[in-house]
Parts: structure tokens; C-alpha cells; sequence
């Protein structure tokens, strides 16, 4: 598998949302896209990505960014985690990791000398072209939100 490349375009996808339908990449053509990936819904740091992601949608959408989350938790879940915490962006189910195989996120992770296959933590930056803009892996939180909107806001 060849890693993913600033400048080329994003690996599409389709994949059942939080909103009740399917979404697919090519569907936000002409729009930038934010797609943030993240282990597990209802867990502490994922919860406030999430939220932080949240907190900030309005400014993402002003500067013409639509924001969605991928995890590989089913639709349900999603659909608990996305009221509990009032999160205005949809959500998606890779419950088969074609997608986060795709973008290169799920990985051998390690927590208390323990191995085990996990998704890696990573955003994605798609310009309005549908290529491939910025990437952030293995993210920590602080700051996370302001870095991906101020490259959002580089694109205009």
C-alpha cells in the first residue's frame, strides 16, 4: 500500500453516517473537508476531540470546511455519542477498516507494554479539488483544533 501524498487526490469512500444515510468523499466536491480519525466513541481523549471539534464548527463552516469524524464503532454508538455530547457534524461507521486502511490509520499501537491493532489518531485537510492538503498523525489534543482550522483558513 502506497502512503498517502500531499497534493494528490483523497482515497473517496462511502460509509454510513450518524446522519441515517451514507456519506461519501466525492459528495463535498468544491468543498473543503476535515476528516478526523479517532479510536473509540465515549472514551475520555476522543470525547474531547470531539468536542473541541465541536466548540470550533462555526468557524470551520465560515471558512468553508465541513468537519466529519470516522471511527470504526457501528452507527448506533455513534448516534449516542454524537447526542450525549451535541456534536453538529456527522459521524462514520468503518466497522470493516476499509477506510482507515485507506488513509493509513489503523496501526500497531502499545499502552502498558500490552500490542494491539488500534486506530492511530490522524486529520486530514481536503482542499476544494478533493486533494490531499495537510495531514496530522498520531495527534495529542492541545492545540489540534486551532492548527487544522488555521490550514483550513490557508486555503482561501
Amino acid at each position: 500500500m502506497s502512503l498517502l501524498q500531499i497534493g494528490q487526490p483523497a482515497p473517496d469512500f462511502k460509509l454510513p453516517a450518524s446522519t441515517g444515510k451514507s456519506i461519501s468523499l466525492s459528495q463535498f466536491a468544491g468543498k473543503k473537508v476535515v476528516l478526523f480519525f479517532y479510536p473509540q466513541d465515549m472514551t475520555p481523549t476522543c470525547t474531547a476531540e470531539a468536542c473541541e471539534f465541536r466548540d470550533g464548527i462555526g468557524k470551520f463552516r465560515r471558512h468553508g470546511a465541513v468537519v466529519l469524524g470516522i471511527s470504526p464503532d457501528p452507527v448506533n454508538r455513534h448516534l449516542k455519542f454524537a447526542e450525549q455530547y451535541g456534536l453538529p457534524y456527522p459521524l462514520l461507521a468503518d466497522e470493516e477498516l476499509e477506510v482507515c486502511k485507506l488513509y493509513d490509520v489503523w496501526k500497531l499501537k502499545k499502552l502498558y507494554g500490552r500490542e494491539y491493532m488500534g486506530v492511530q489518531r490522524s486529520t486530514f485537510l481536503i482542499d476544494r479539488e478533493g486533494k490531499l492538503a495537510h495531514e496530522w498523525r498520531n495527534v495529542r489534543i492541545k492545540g489540534h483544533v486551532e492548527a487544522v482550522l488555521a490550514a483550513v483558513k490557508g486555503l482561501e
